[in-house]
């Protein structure tokens, strides 16, 4: 296992870049990885549900980990999500991605589960946090996922000394509250905010950093809203919010988020990061979301947004 400390910062829950004919495209991969490193990211996570992972090829999931360790050459942390049916499929998702080169194994609930009682639920990620050759990030979707780990039994489960991270992305401040118990208890314990639309409030309540399924191009803000909120500048922090969640809804086609994962492709197409916005999952692409990304990209719509894709934080 890596010796080296996980920490906060801006994570980047990565899409996958994919041809027209819905590959991996590899030389993508690279350019994604150096706009992260130009951005101040401090990791990836390959493979998670903005990242396609779960609708892959076998073999596009091992091009991108694979492409990423190359591009990367040690200057991001990479996590890849490993979720499966059974503890036993996990385990074996994290043995390929370490010998792919990847450092974090990350775990959701599973898609499908039969009998999901909280026992059977703790049973299943105790295993894999047991049996792991990588640390383990556990990653909570809360009611988005129908297994969901009460808090009884999160509890127990933090106690586990192989789970190294969580991305919380429940939006339940019970979660929270027992994320934040379990740090006390294990300070080495890294708690990452996955909710990119309300990051203040768990900053402030000691989180130690971000991991975003919009990383690749609001990182220069987040890391911005880090900042403001550790100078104790709640004000600075909710301007911040607000304006990184102009931008997101503006890419991701307005509040219905009607153009999610198609709009934020157009865009990386647009910065010149990945050559389509091919994905697997269909969402459309309207004028208007099309025309907003390029107003941002450009610089048209004087907002300035154009800064916050391109210039890296000056630290």
């Amino acid at each position: 296992m890596p010796t080296k400390k996980i920490s906060g910062g801006v994570w980047s829950a990565t899409p996958t870049p994919l041809t027209s004919d819905f590959r991996l495209d590899v030389p993508s991969v690279s350019r994604l990885v150096e706009h992260h490193v130009r951005m101040g990211v401090t990791g990836l996570m390959l493979a998670g549900t903005c990242g396609e992972g779960p609708w892959l090829a076998e073999a596009d999931r091992e091009g991108l980990i694979r492409s990423a360790v190359g591009a990367a050459r040690g200057r991001l942390r990479l996590a890849v999500q490993v979720t499966d049916n059974s503890a036993a499929r996990t385990l074996a998702n994290i043995e390929q991605a370490a010998a792919w080169g990847a450092e974090i194994a990350v775990v959701a609930q599973p898609y499908f589960f039969l009998n999901g009682t909280a026992d059977r639920l703790l049973g299943f990620y105790r295993e894999i946090a047991r049996g792991s050759a990588l640390p383990v990030g556990f990653y909570d979707r809360g009611k988005a996922s129908p297994y969901l780990l009460p808090e009884s039994h999160l509890a127990e489960l933090l106690a586990e000394p192989n789970i190294a991270m969580v991305k919380d992305s429940s939006q339940l401040p019970a979660h929270r509250d027992v994320f934040l118990a379990a740090r006390q208890l294990r300070p080495g314990l890294v708690l990452l905010d996955g909710d990119e639309f309300d990051c203040v409030s768990y900053l402030a309540a000691g989180y130690d950093g971000l991991l975003l399924g919009g990383g690749i191009f609001n990182a220069g803000i987040a890391l911005r809203l880090i900042a403001a909120v550790r100078a104790g500048d709640a004000d600075e922090a909710e301007r911040l919010q607000a304006r990184m969640n102009d931008l997101m809804l503006r890419v991701y086609g307005g509040p219905k988020i009607e153009c999610w994962l198609t709009g934020l492709k157009e865009l990386l197409v647009q910065m010149e990061i990945f050559s389509t916005h091919a994905n697997l999952l269909g969402y459309p692409l309207t004028e208007e979301c099309r025309l907003q990304i390029t107003e941002a990209v450009t610089g048209a719509d004087g907002l300035g947004f154009e800064a916050d894709l391109f210039e890296p934080v000056r630290r």
